[in-house]
């Protein structure tokens, strides 16, 4: 069982079909039994998406529908959702400064570098962070943390 944590170029890819949805869809079927993890940041970023699609008129009002509540069923079933903690805000800021980050992506490494320690600290199975954000892979990658891009699996 791998452990993963998704951003949000990368769990959109079960929601809306982009170059590599068929391997982040076959990553998160129940059937594979993987760890995911998703920041509360992601899981709004993921709401925003699909509802402006839907508002732009990119989909159907009863696709969007039907997608939210997908994802907010999948948040409840299937995904470990991470707050996010002062502590977790106090590294965001270092990791932008030392990386150059945007904000949402100094937060989401933040919170994936704070779960790994975790992980580390009670012996269990390293994190990977599925992200098709180059800028975000690399800055994860510098701080130890394997990464995966979607997009590299059409």
């Amino acid at each position: 069982m791998a452990a993963l944590i998704f951003d949000a170029s990368g769990i959109v890819k079960r929601y809306l079909t982009e170059v590599g949805s068929g391997w982040v869809q076959a990553l998160t079927e129940s059937a594979a039994t993987h760890e995911i993890f998703l920041t509360r940041l992601t899981r709004l970023e993921i709401v925003a998406a699909i509802a402006r699609r839907g508002r732009g008129g990119a989909m159907p009002a009863a696709a969007t529908t039907a997608l939210l509540a997908q994802l907010r069923h999948d948040s409840a079933h299937q995904y470990t959702i991470l707050e996010i903690t002062p502590s977790v805000l106090v590294e965001a800021e270092h990791l932008a400064e030392t990386y150059g980050l945007r904000a949402y992506d100094a937060v989401q490494l933040a919170a994936a570098a704070d779960l790994q320690r975790d992980r580390s600290v009670q012996g269990l199975t390293r994190l990977t962070l599925i992200s098709a954000d180059q800028e975000l892979n690399t800055a994860a990658a510098g701080e130890g943390i394997d990464v995966d891009d979607p997009t590299a699996h059409p």
